[in-house]
């Protein structure tokens, strides 16, 4: 079945970076786009980031282009989303989402960012 497995949250100060990963599994990695999509305490959801099948296309919501870079390594199955500069506003859960978008999207479990000093 369909897994997706995020890790690499966690407590990081303003200006600080950090690096999401999203192990998936169950499924042809190679040929779906990606997203990252992240919501906020008491907010809804917010789309982040997507990827083409092979990273050559990449989209970003206008608040984190600039200061994130999503990429993947379809010989790990792997996502990633490399945060820079983190600001408050970015304390989220981050998810990784199969098929954003569409009937079929499929979610992980989610990862927690904290930005706070």
């Amino acid at each position: 079945q369909v897994q997706l497995v995020e890790s690499g949250g966690g407590l990081v100060q303003p200006g600080d970076s950090l690096k999401l990963s999203c192990a998936a599994s169950g499924f042809s990695f190679e040929d779906y786009y990606m997203s990252w999509v992240r919501q906020a305490p008491g907010k809804g959801q917010e789309w982040v980031s997507t990827i083409d099948t092979d990273g050559t296309y990449t989209l970003y919501t206008d608040s984190v282009q600039g200061r994130f870079t999503v990429s993947r390594d379809n010989t790990k199955n792997t996502l990633y989303l490399q945060m820079g500069d983190l600001q408050s506003d970015d304390t989220a859960v981050y998810y990784c989402v199969k098929d954003w978008g569409t009937t079929t999207a499929y979610w992980g479990q989610g990862t927690q960012v904290t930005v706070s000093s």
